[in-house]
């Protein structure tokens, strides 16, 4: 069976931990296309690379396998979980790394609950499976206790790529961790304020206001104490510093031939306004 399997971890490519996370993979499934979508995630950073799967996995065909290992708590208590929903399975640690995929897939009726910390205060919505890893009939032994990824992670996706239902793998689950993905508030007056979720590697901030959250209107952004006038549909329709809708979904910030992070000495979690013009 030559089903789709995605990498998403903070292994790097200096060391020998993907390829041995993939020999594992193959070593169960030959016919298994593995796609790498990143190995540079900032270490132990859950965060960003709960954002670069929840972007990237939209792009997959249905029923792709996607195994994310970004484990700070590899060898403790914390539990590994399979998620199945309607257009894919994901296999990672339960420690938020399926939050940005999460929060677009099942959001609760309340608002003022939409992003807790644990996700067992929200139910499941229609379509969504889960289950716990915890049968070691599947898992390579001897396991160690400081790389999940090769001796559990990579052989239950393989597992899962040769049709084994998740249940096979552990019990049902109806809860998972998240934390609780960024959001923009909208003032009386349409004005929008979010911030600067991820800054990727070309120094563009990518903001958590969402393409279709910007006004049609003409807008002003303000960030860092600078000023930009109006979107731009492209990074260099105009000199200096742009805002442009981004191939992400979301409003991005940047310098064309340059580094708006660098420009703006920008981090994560900094405020980007969006004002919108008086009529």
């Amino acid at each position: 069976m030559g089903s789709v399997i995605t990498l998403t971890t903070d292994f790097g490519y200096d060391d020998a931990y993907v390829a041995a996370v993939k020999g594992v993979i193959l070593s169960t499934n030959p016919m298994a296309q593995i796609v790498d979508i990143a190995h540079s995630v900032e270490p132990q950073n859950i965060a960003q690379g709960a954002f670069v799967l929840g972007v990237a996995c939209r792009y997959f065909p249905k029923n792709t396998i996607h195994l994310a290992i970004v484990d700070p708590g590899v060898g403790s208590e914390r539990r590994g979980i399979i998620l199945k929903t309607s257009s894919a399975v994901f296999v990672a640690p339960d420690n938020g790394i399926l939050s940005y995929v999460v929060s677009d897939l099942c959001l609760a009726e309340d608002q003022s609950a939409r992003h807790p910390r644990d996700f067992g205060r929200m139910a499941f919505k229609t379509g969504l499976e889960a289950a716990a890893i915890s049968d070691p009939r599947f898992w390579r032994q001897p396991v160690s206790s400081t790389f999940h990824g090769r001796d559990i992670f990579a052989p239950v996706a393989a597992g899962l790529s040769l049709g084994i239902s998740i249940y096979e793998f552990g019990e049902k689950i109806t809860s998972l961790r998240l934390f609780p993905t960024p959001r923009p508030s909208l003032d009386s007056q349409g004005n929008v304020s979010g911030h600067v979720m991820y800054i990727d590697r070309f120094g563009n901030l990518i903001t958590d206001i969402r393409n279709s959250d910007v006004p049609a209107k003409d807008v002003t952004i303000q960030v860092a104490g600078r000023t930009i006038e109006g979107l731009s549909s492209y990074y260099e329709e105009r000199p200096g510093l742009a805002a442009t809708p981004g191939s992400s979904g979301y409003l991005e910030i940047a310098l064309p031939s340059g580094s708006a992070r660098d420009f703006l000495d920008c981090i994560i979690g900094d405020e980007v306004q969006l004002i919108t013009a008086l009529e």
